[in-house]
C-alpha cells in the first residue's frame, strides 16, 4: 500500500498540488479522548496560522503520521509543517476566486486511485484507514488537487498556450537539427527573510536590454558558478532546458531578460544573447539520472569549502555512496526520471552539466542546505511521433506547472505565517 501510494503521487497530473490535506477525524479521537477534555482541547490548538486561518496540532500530528507511513525522507515534523502552510495557501487563493471542488469529481478521483491499487473505492479507504489515514484524507487530497489545478487554469491558461510557430519549433519544425539558444544567466538566493527585497532586485534586473550591464550584474549578484563569465552560459539546444522553461525562453529577443522565475529558495533570471539551428541530430532525452548530495550550512564558507572539497574527491556519481557512507539515508538522492518529472531549478542547473560536472548554486531548507547536482548521464529518446495536438497539450500542461509554481511562491511570500 505504501508503495503504490508513492508511485501515485508522482503521477504528473497530481504534481501541481504536492501537499495532502488532513481533514479532522475529530469524532473518532474525541470519543477516545471522552472524560480528558484537556486532551481534545490540546488537539484543537493553533499549530501553525496562516494569514489568521488556523493549523491545528491535530491537523499537524495527523499530517506527520501520514508522512511517517509513506516513509517520506527527512524530518516528518518540518516536512508536514511546509506542507500545511502551502496547502493552506493554495485553498485560500482557490476560495478567493470562488472555486471549490465539484463532489462527483472528487468521488471520480477516489475510484481512479482506488482502481490503481486494483480495490474498490470503499477497500481503498478502508486500506487507508487500517494505516490510521481518515478517509477525509483522500478527499481532501483529491479536492485540493481540482481546486488548485482549476485555480491555475483559470488564470493561466490564455498565456499557457502555445503558438503554432512554437509548436513548429517544440517539434524540431523549421530546422533539420532543431534550435539552440545562447543565454546568460542569474541566479539569486533568496530566503524567507529576503525574498520582497531579492524580488525588487530580480523586477529591476529584468528591465535590462544590455549585454553589458546584465553581465555586471551576474557578477555582483548571482550565485551561480558562471557568475565569474557574467553569467554567459554555451550554447544549448533548447531540448536540454527544461520543458516548461522552452516555451519562456523562444519568445525572448536578444537581449531581452525574462520575468523573474520563482525557484525553491532562489530566483532566476535569463537573458537572450542569440539563437540559431541546432546541429543535425540533436537528441532529445527520455531520462536524466542525477544525484543531490545534501550540505548543512548553505551558501557559508564552510558548506561552500566542504563542496569544494568532494567535488576534488569524485568522479562520478558512484563515488557520491562512499562520501555519504554512514550518514542518514536521505543525505544522498540518486535518481532517474523524465525530463518534464526533473523539479525546474535542478532541471535548470542539469542542462548546463556535462555527465560528472557539478552545480553548487542551489540550496534547500530556507538556504540553510547547499546543494551539490551531479549529472550521472542522459538517455535519448529513441522515437517521437507526437501530434501537433500532443504537443500543444504538452507545452500548455508545462507552462501551467511553471505558472502555478511562479504564482504559489509569490503567494508564500505574501503570507502572514505564524508558527507556534
Amino acid at each position: 500500500m505504501q508503495q503504490f501510494i508513492l508511485t501515485f503521487l508522482r503521477k504528473p497530473a497530481l504534481r501541481l498540488c504536492r501537499t495532502l490535506t488532513i481533514a479532522a477525524a475529530a469524532l473518532t479521537l474525541l470519543a477516545g479522548a471522552a472524560g480528558r477534555p484537556a486532551l481534545a482541547a490540546d488537539l484543537f490548538a493553533p499549530a501553525i496560522t496562516v494569514n489568521d486561518e488556523v493549523i491545528t496540532r491535530f491537523e499537524l500530528d495527523q499530517r506527520v503520521l501520514f508522512m511517517q507511513v509513506l516513509q517520506f525522507p527527512g524530518d516528518p515534523e518540518k516536512s508536514a509543517r511546509e506542507q500545511l502552510i502551502e496547502e493552506r495557501i493554495k485553498r485560500q487563493a482557490a476560495k478567493a476566486a470562488g472555486i471549490t471542488a465539484d463532489p462527483e469529481e472528487v468521488n471520480q478521483g477516489i475510484e481512479t486511485m482506488a482502481a490503481r491499487a486494483q480495490m474498490s473505492a470503499e477497500e481503498f479507504l478502508k486500506a487507508l484507514e487500517a494505516e490510521g489515514i481518515a478517509p477525509e484524507t483522500v478527499r481532501d487530497f483529491i479536492s485540493s488537487s481540482l481546486v488548485w489545478r482549476d485555480l491555475v487554469t483559470q488564470k493561466f491558461l490564455e498565456t499557457a498556450r502555445p503558438s503554432e510557430d512554437e509548436i513548429n519549433r517544440a517539434m524540431g519544425q523549421g530546422g533539420s537539427g532543431g534550435i539552440r539558444v545562447l543565454l546568460s544567466e542569474i541566479i539569486l538566493p533568496v530566503t524567507r527573510a529576503t525574498q520582497g527585497q531579492t524580488m525588487v532586485l530580480a523586477e529591476n534586473i529584468a528591465k535590462l536590454r544590455s549585454f553589458e550591464e546584465f553581465s555586471a550584474a551576474a557578477r555582483q549578484y548571482s550565485a551561480a558558478a558562471s557568475r565569474d563569465k557574467g553569467g554567459q552560459l554555451d550554447w544549448m539546444p533548447i531540448t536540454d532546458l527544461p520543458p516548461g522553461l522552452q516555451p519562456v525562453i523562444l519568445e525572448l529577443r536578444p537581449g531581452e531578460v525574462t520575468a523573474p522565475i520563482q525557484l525553491p529558495n532562489a530566483i532566476a533570471l535569463f537573458q537572450m544573447r542569440d539563437i540559431g539551428e541546432a546541429a543535425p541530430g540533436t537528441p532529445r532525452y527520455s531520462a536524466i539520472e542525477y544525484a543531490i548530495y545534501r550540505i548543512p550550512g548553505g551558501r557559508s564558507p564552510e558548506a561552500l569549502a566542504t563542496a569544494r572539497a568532494i567535488a576534488e574527491k569524485v568522479d562520478t556519481c558512484d563515488d557520491l555512496y562512499g562520501i555519504a557512507k554512514g550518514q542518514p539515508e536521505e543525505v544522498l538522492q540518486r535518481q532517474s526520471l523524465a525530463p518534464a518529472a526533473i523539479p525546474r531549478d535542478i532541471a535548470m542547473e542539469l542542462a548546463k552539466l556535462d555527465e560528472g560536472e557539478i552545480s553548487t548554486a542551489l540550496t534547500r531548507d530556507d538556504g540553510r542546505t547547499l546543494l551539490f547536482v551531479m549529472l550521472c548521464g542522459r538517455t535519448a529518446e529513441i522515437a517521437a511521433d507526437a501530434t501537433r495536438e500532443d504537443v500543444a497539450n504538452a507545452l500548455t500542461e508545462q507552462r501551467l506547472a511553471m505558472f502555478g509554481d511562479s504564482y504559489l511562491q509569490q503567494l508564500l511570500a505574501d503570507a502572514r505565517i505564524v508558527e507556534k
